[in-house]
């Protein structure tokens, strides 16, 4: 009979624990994002515009 490899069921244990931490912060990511999109629709509209425009500004000094 085969012996059981433990420290690869641990590491599987530990590999899915990890990607479930990992989905559960995305899913917490996401949502604050949007509640703060909700909250404010305007301030994503400035940051993206002046996110653009400070590359152009660099650009020529270069």
């Amino acid at each position: 009979m085969a012996k059981p490899n433990y420290s690869f069921a641990k590491r599987q244990r530990d590999l899915a624990k990890e990607q479930k931490k990992e989905e559960k912060l995305q899913r917490k990511k996401a949502t604050a994002e949007e509640e703060a999109a909700a909250l404010n629709p305007d301030a994503e509209g400035e940051v993206a515009t002046e996110e653009t425009e400070a590359p152009k500004d660099q650009a020529p000094d270069a």
